[in-house]
């Protein structure tokens, strides 16, 4: 098991732009303001959505199949913050749905288009959060 106590630090809240990529912009606060560490929330709409899924058994991140161009609501996004190569890099997982409530959802990826997005940055302080490759999953994971 992994376990670590932190505390609370900064909290950021922000909009982003209409037709930005909502999974740079996010990279891009965290960046700016090097959190090491922290948890995010968004909610809003997207215009397209573009997510992934992770197939356990050949250890690979599917992308391209599952790009939507279509109007939806975020009924859930959320991840978290720490260092992967040295800078922070932000792992989010999204939920959203179309008009008639379908839900889909899986690996935030670069390439999804705000419509509208409200977000909250609450960094923690404590010893830096790294992500390394683990050899059992082939994630990057926390160390």
């Amino acid at each position: 098991m992994f376990l670590k106590q932190y505390e609370r630090g900064r909290t950021f809240v922000a909009k982003l732009n209409y037709g930005s990529d909502l999974l740079e912009e996010l990279n891009k606060i965290c960046r700016q303001e090097y959190i090491k560490a922290g948890y995010i929330q968004v909610i809003g709409a997207v215009s397209s959505l573009k997510y992934g899924f992770y197939d356990q058994s050949t250890k690979e991140y599917t992308y391209t199949t599952y790009a939507y161009d279509e109007s939806l609501e975020i009924v859930s996004c959320s991840g978290n913050v720490s260092l992967k190569d040295e800078k922070p890099f932000c792992h989010i997982h999204i939920i959203a749905s179309d008009k008639k409530g379908k839900c889909i959802g899986g690996h935030l990826a670069a390439g999804t288009s705000v419509f509208a997005a409200e977000v909250v940055i609450q960094e923690i302080l404590g010893e830096d959060l790294i992500r390394e490759l683990d050899e059992t999953t082939k994630l990057t994971l926390w160390k």
